[in-house]
């Protein structure tokens, strides 16, 4: 599992989209609205960042 921190995440709006998209991509997902961070296991991280790219959130490792 490799850790995203999404900062600008902040209600459970953002979590459920969050999760949907992934979910689609077919990516693994934990989302942790108060740390503001999404645990991805996947081997094409690039994928897992795109889609939250996708939807407007800046991730970081």
């Amino acid at each position: 599992m490799t850790t995203l921190n999404v900062p600008e995440m902040h209600c459970q709006m953002c979590v459920a989209r969050i999760t949907k998209a992934m979910e689609e991509a077919k990516i693994a997902c934990r989302v942790d609205l108060q740390a503001k961070t999404v645990e991805v296991e996947t081997s094409r991280m690039e994928d897992a960042i795109a889609v939250l790219d996708d939807l407007g959130f800046d991730a970081r490792r």
